[in-house]
């Protein structure tokens, strides 16, 4: 399995007829259930159900868990159970990074990652492989998880000061549980790409409305962000920004892209179930073919 692989997978995958996808969320208090189903003409069916308690961390143990179950398109039958971790792992650093080749300029050099908790060690692994020659920045709220990601990986230093690290990153990838925007239009830059990832729920933001209002914004999919992500889902409805102003998702190729060096990009993942399927079967067919 490789990033770049992964990458061409979703490209493959959104030339197939566009996914049936379907969201369910529960909540307690912080605690959330998420349950997303997918099936693609072609490719199957997937469910995969997620547990996020951010408390956790706290007993040393992992904040998400969950289950990825995929079924075979032809009869229905349970083709394969795949470990959840695994599928989450290459689907949410592979989503963003496979944006970032699209919208970041090629030669970006200093990559800022918001956040040192799982998902930004997924992040240096795979924008390591793509950009190969990137130096790293790690910014936590706690500097001992940094300091921990830092040591983790070669080419990554600490940041103290959020806003210097953003002014001065070509790449910054945003990996918080922060329900309050950290990140400031006002500290970007000319040239630059933002890549969030971090809220998941109507209530979390990681960007505040200015750096929506001076980037041109992609997602990952319509379906999965604009209705039930607070990223894109607040602004809308306080009317900061329109739909219009969402460009273009991955079953729009032709206007996923970058159309200047100066221009600033901003990328929402969302995640959703049909990017879970195509990791999947990716994975699937890896393990086949060992």
């Amino acid at each position: 399995m490789t990033w770049d692989g992964l990458g061409q997978a979703f490209l493959h995958g959104h030339t197939r007829p566009k996914a049936s996808i379907e969201d369910s969320f529960l909540y307690r208090g912080d605690d959330t259930v998420l349950s997303r189903a997918a099936w693609i003409d072609g490719m199957g069916q997937l469910v995969k159900t997620a547990t996020i308690f951010p408390g956790n961390a706290a007993q040393g143990l992992s904040s998400i868990n969950g289950a990825v179950t995929l079924f075979s398109d032809e009869t229905g039958v349970l083709e394969a159970v795949i470990d959840f971790h695994l599928v989450t792992k290459w689907k949410t650093a592979g989503d963003s990074v496979f944006a970032a080749t699209q919208l970041a300029r090629p030669d970006s050099r200093n990559i800022l990652i918001v956040g040192a908790g799982t998902v930004a060690h997924s992040l240096r692994e795979a924008y390591g492989a793509l950009f190969p020659d990137a130096q790293f920045t790690v910014w936590n709220r706690s500097p001992a998880g940094a300091e921990a990601l830092a040591a983790a990986y070669p080419n990554v230093t600490v940041a103290s000061d959020l806003e210097a690290a953003v002014r001065a990153a070509d790449i910054v990838t945003c990996a918080t549980m922060s329900t309050q925007p950290i990140l400031h239009g006002d500290w970007l830059q000319p040239g630059q790409h933002i890549d969030l990832i971090g809220a998941y729920r109507p209530d979390m933001r990681e960007a505040d409305d200015a750096c929506l209002q001076r980037a041109r914004i992609f997602v990952d999919s319509r379906d999965t962000t604009l209705g039930h992500i607070g990223e894109i889902k607040i602004p809308l409805e306080a009317n900061t920004i329109s739909e219009v102003d969402i460009l273009a998702d991955y079953y729009q190729p032709e206007q996923f892209k970058r159309l200047n060096t100066d221009e600033i990009t901003l990328f929402k993942n969302g995640g959703g179930a049909h990017l879970d399927l195509m990791t999947s079967r990716y994975i699937l067919e890896a393990w086949r073919a060992r």
